[in-house]
């Protein structure tokens, strides 16, 4: 059998198209099966592979070795190969709010995405769009995070000036289409369009990509200046609505966020005096997990109803990217709300002065390993060193690569192996 690899576009009867896809018709909810909207993605019509495996002249042993996989829409397959990579795995150990937490309990990237897919679920499952899409593209969204989150990026982004600058949005896209390469026949994980259009611009078109994200496109155009699909936004929103309230939880754990001043919001007064009504004998630490479960729902909630709106009369998917317009979010009352909650939380958590000190430091340990790194690259594993190009700015771009995919842990460590000091003051929690 020979196998030929080649962007495509899935055509009814080709020798690729190896499952029915009748089921991708409907839409499971908690109120049995309804009809997937008409706007939803297809898994059946998507925009294709970067790289298609074509049989020739035996289409029935390619058939025979995918079912050994499993019968999955092409949606399932992007997420289960999401699941299954090591830059997911590595999100384990990588900043959310605190670095590095000695805690068990504060969540952490992978902690924080697997939240953020779960709430992406039960808005497409409501909406009757793709779950599977939608799920993959929450999954995958943090990928591209370094180490020490916003303060890593700051880091390799001034380090990476004079390179073409570093976004982790972008490297996300780089770690699932180049990076992360468990396949002999190609690299990256070979995602379809769909979700790396997605993965790309789920915060909404992108009209001046950095060098990255350019350069896949040119590889894989993704038309970057339209809108994406409504999974895509559903991702972006459920990202918000996650880290809204679950940051809040972190926060009140921890210790730098008080209840008394959560409560000068209105709207969260509003919810703590129902909760308390409503158990008025429970422990408080309990009334406080039931308030950033009430934060939740009423946030969905008011998303489901907003984004019915938006959608009327929507009529496939293509309509929704030519709207020109984000029709996944919030009403014009609670987007206000959640805007003065994310003001509140920058004021009182993320920029705390134990945590601004904390991404001082970790800014710093993130500027030595990449200086350390450009001016002696023996000092890089064998694989990576192996393949170091030597003219720039190809050579930084690949340290910054190299730096972006390690764990809080794993950078500290290398920063003590490399300088002879562990790194202090970065765990604060």
């Amino acid at each position: 059998m020979t196998l030929a690899f080649h962007s495509y576009r899935p055509q009814a009867g080709a020798v690729y198209d190896l499952f029915p896809l009748s089921a991708s018709a409907q839409v499971t909810n908690c109120s049995g099966v309804t009809p997937r909207a008409p706007f939803a993605a297809d898994p059946a019509a998507h925009g294709g592979r970067e790289f298609a495996r074509i049989a020739s002249p035996r289409p029935q042993a390619l058939a025979a070795q995918m079912e050994v996989r499993g019968p999955r829409t092409d949606f399932q397959r992007d997420r289960d190969r999401i699941i299954h990579s090591m830059s997911f795995r590595r999100l384990k150990s990588k900043t959310q709010v605190f670095i590095a937490p000695e805690g068990d309990h504060y969540r952490t990237r992978l902690t924080h995405s697997l939240e953020v897919a779960q709430i992406g679920r039960v808005i497409a499952r409501a909406l009757g769009v793709d779950e599977d899409l939608t799920e993959a593209i929450c999954l995958a969204h943090d990928l591209g995070h370094p180490p020490f989150g916003h303060a890593g990026e700051d880091a390799l982004s001034d380090a990476m000036v004079r390179f073409g600058g570093f976004c982790h949005n972008a490297q996300a896209l780089r770690t699932v289409m180049r990076l992360e390469s468990p396949y002999p026949e190609h690299d990256g994980l070979n995602l379809t369009w769909d979700l790396l259009e997605g993965l790309a611009k789920h915060n909404g078109p992108v009209a001046q990509p950095n060098w990255a994200l350019a350069e896949l496109d040119a590889d894989f155009p993704l038309a970057l200046r339209t809108w994406p699909s409504l999974e895509a936004q559903i991702a972006a929103l459920s990202d918000d609505i996650a880290y809204d309230n679950h940051d809040i939880d972190d926060g009140l754990r921890a210790g730098f966020l008080d209840l008394d001043d959560l409560l000068e919001l209105e709207f969260l007064a509003d919810q703590w005096r129902a909760v308390e009504r409503r158990f008025p004998r429970a422990p408080r630490d309990r009334q406080l997990r039931e308030l950033v479960r009430d934060q939740i729902g009423v946030m969905v909630n008011d998303a489901l109803e907003h984004t019915r709106e938006a959608v009327a009369g929507m009529e496939s998917v293509a309509d929704v990217r030519a709207s020109g317009r984000r029709l996944a979010g919030f009403s014009p009352m609670m987007g206000d709300y959640e805007r003065t909650l994310k003001a509140f939380m920058y004021e009182k958590l993320y920029y705390h002065p134990d945590q601004v000190a904390a991404a001082e430091r970790a800014r710093d340990v993130v500027a030595r390993l990449f200086a350390a790194y450009s001016q002696d690259s023996s000092l890089m594993p064998d694989r990576w060193r192996a393949v170091l190009p030597q003219e720039e700015p190809h050579r930084s771009r690949m340290i910054a690569d190299f730096v972006a995919g390690m764990s809080d842990r794993f950078a500290m460590d290398s920063c003590a192996a490399i300088y002879g000091t562990q790194p202090k003051g970065l765990v604060n929690v």
